[in-house]
């Protein structure tokens, strides 16, 4: 039982030095600012919450449809979607590294 313990206690500690470092990075730290200025109202930007808009697809699974890497040519030239109430939107170079980073680390 103690073992079990000290085992899951581990495992939480390990977790959260993981999401410490991610969240130290300044790169993730100003795409998860822009995922939130930009993208919040209807997409969950988190790894937990529901999208406020149910249409809207949660970030944390959009590597679940393709690499995420994939997106940068997409966001440096402007996202256009054929649905009237995604805005169209463009990022600078800096921002799309910033972007895919934050995203990275909701996979």
């Amino acid at each position: 039982m103690q073992a079990t313990k000290i085992g899951f206690i581990l495992v939480l500690l390990l977790g959260l030095g993981v999401e410490s470092a991610a969240a130290a990075d300044p790169n993730v730290e100003r795409g998860r600012m822009l995922a939130q200025t930009n993208c919040a109202k209807c997409h969950s930007v988190d790894k937990v919450t529901p999208s406020p808009l149910s249409i809207a697809p949660p970030f944390r699974t959009l590597h679940e449809k393709y690499p995420v890497e994939s997106l940068q040519e997409s966001l440096a030239e402007g996202i256009r979607t054929g649905h009237p109430t995604m805005p169209e939107f463009r990022f600078d170079h800096d921002q799309v590294g910033d972007f895919i980073a934050y995203l990275k680390t909701l996979e």
